[in-house]
């Protein structure tokens, strides 16, 4: 009977051995690009017990695998470097991971402005036949939603060619095609982006349930996955149809555009706009690669609710570096394009008070934003001028982190006096100066009163920096806005070519409170910039 048992428990032990393998996750393989002076986590899985051993130019480390097999180990930071190197893992088996450089990483994260393609874009054709650069390397992370916290994804790193980058990031292969040249160093790019997502979505589920100021959000999602549950959702998508069919006949019959379909419920439950979902899906199997930093573009999906953009924005990126366990890494942005028809009246408008939100976060530290008020197309959402967009964005890392010295921010609201009916903004133009586009008034201003009845204004360029608004309806105005709308007729810029930054003089107190409460800190506007 002994004898039996020990050959039972030999042949029970002896398929787990022999199907022991080490395994490394998608962001860790051949063709990588490992950040270049800064250590980098190298991760995998093995038998729990595993004794692990990492080996890369001249250095080795070695891990034990713990009770869920995972294992970590860091390399010391290492200068770019070109030449590529075998990084080699040992444990219960061997993997050799070829053709590894050292040089700049940067993920390249948000919604479908983002993800939009280099094929996509402008000259998109031309852009493709010019990326044949070995020493650029990409990786792209497939869309998943779940509740569920992954630890990895189906995709591979490879050197940029006319077929790889036509399918990449537009916004990003031009940002990493820039630093590639600029710097002379390997440069590698995550497309980490999913259209139509929501801010929330990126963020871990437990953060925005634990924080008060996201109740409302959180208790909307609830309710939602209840209705799913229930069938509630079900029967208001079925009613939500037999409309939209009626919709359609109509349109068609009118020679108009036709209305979108309604999706059905069970979508948002893996799709991008539930809370957490992108986070756990395709955000958490990248955490801890190294990274130089992250460019963003997203906020149309948050459009309507600026004020708890104000909150969520910078809570996401002040999550994100907390997960890396990296500091406060460089985080660029870029603000919404114009959109949507031109409005023959000034007044209120959801992109410009989100555009608003988005420039308020730059009281986080290490970040910034490119201001592309003058690139959009107002019957798409999806401008086609990646290029402008790009070089904005990559002015801000040349500048801020590697050392150049160039044009990169773009004016910004400084300070509004006022005397009689005329109101003089002075702007901060970070060293440039101010300059009409195409004529020498600068358009784009509106003027209130105290009756806040808003009315367009002619604005003349004064010295470098400032502007003197007036306009006959207002005989003594009380606020100004510049750019404040949808889709803003505008052209104001620096001397060096960026575009003002849209703002108001009349900042509610709701939307700085939330600026407050978010930062932990003072208002963004010195007092004496109100009116």
């Amino acid at each position: 009977m002994k004898k039996l048992l020990s050959l039972l428990t030999i042949s029970l032990v002896i398929p787990l051995v022999s199907h022991a393998e080490l395994k490394l996750p998608a962001i860790i393989g051949d063709h990588m690009v490992l950040q270049q002076n800064q250590a980098n986590p190298i991760w995998g899985w093995d038998t729990p017990g595993t004794n692990v051993t990492v080996s890369f130019a001249g250095q080795s480390y070695s891990a034990t695998a713990g009770a869920d097999g995972r294992w970590t180990v860091k390399l010391a930071p290492l200068p770019a470097n070109a030449t590529p190197q075998t990084l080699t893992v040992m444990g219960s088996t061997q993997r050799e991971l070829q053709d590894v450089l050292i040089g700049e990483v940067w993920m390249c994260s948000g919604q479908s402005n983002m993800r939009w393609t280099l094929g996509q874009a402008t000259n998109g054709d031309i852009e493709a036949a010019a990326s044949k650069l070995p020493n650029l390397r990409l990786i792209i992370v497939p869309n998943v939603g779940t509740q569920e916290l992954q630890d990895n994804f189906k995709g591979e790193w490879a050197a940029s060619t006319p077929e790889s980058a036509r399918k990449f990031s537009a916004v990003g292969f031009l940002y990493g095609r820039y630093l590639h040249e600029i710097l002379n160093v390997p440069v590698g790019l995550i497309d980490n982006s999913w259209g139509g997502s929501t801010a929330e979505a990126w963020v871990r589920r437990t953060t925005l349930e634990q924080d008060p100021r996201f109740q409302p959000l959180m208790e909307s999602a609830v309710k939602r996955e209840a209705d799913i549950a229930s069938g509630k959702a079900q029967l208001e998508y079925e009613q939500a149809m037999t409309q939209w069919k009626v919709a359609v006949e109509k349109a068609k019959a009118a020679k108009k555009r036709l209305p979108p379909a309604p999706q059905p419920p069970e979508k948002w439950l893996t799709g991008q706009n539930r809370v957490g979902n992108i986070f756990a899906g395709v955000l958490n199997p990248t955490i801890g690669y190294g990274i130089k930093g992250v460019i963003w573009y997203q906020g149309e999906g948050n459009a309507g609710r600026a004020a708890e953009y104000a909150n969520l924005f910078p809570l996401l990126i002040e999550q994100w570096r907390k997960e890396w366990g990296q500091g406060d890494f460089p985080f660029y942005w870029v603000q919404l394009a114009n959109f949507m028809p031109v409005k023959p009246t000034p007044g209120e408008s959801n992109w410009a008070q989100l555009r608003e939100a988005q420039t308020n976060t730059m009281q986080l530290k290490n970040t910034g934003q490119a201001v592309i008020i003058d690139v959009g197309e107002g019957n798409d959402i999806h401008p086609r001028n990646k290029q402008a967009v790009a070089a904005r964005l990559v002015r801000l890392a040349l500048v801020k982190d590697y050392g150049m010295t160039l044009p990169y921010r773009s004016p910004e609201f400084k300070m509004l006096t006022i005397e009689g009916n005329k109101a003089t903004v002075t702007l901060d133009c970070f060293g440039s100066k101010l300059r009409p586009f195409g004529v020498d008034e600068a358009n784009g201003f509106a003027l209130c009163g105290a009756d806040k009845v808003w009315h367009w204004a002619t604005g003349t360029v004064v010295g470098d920096n400032q502007v003197v608004v007036s306009c006959p309806e207002v005989a003594a105005p009380t606020a100004v806005r510049y750019a404040w709308a949808d889709n803003p007729v505008c052209n104001l810029f620096s001397s060096d070519d960026l575009p003002v930054t849209p703002f108001r003089s009349d900042t509610p107190a709701t939307l700085m409170e939330a600026v407050r409460s978010s930062q932990g800190t003072g208002s963004p506007l010195d007092t004496k910039k109100q009116p």
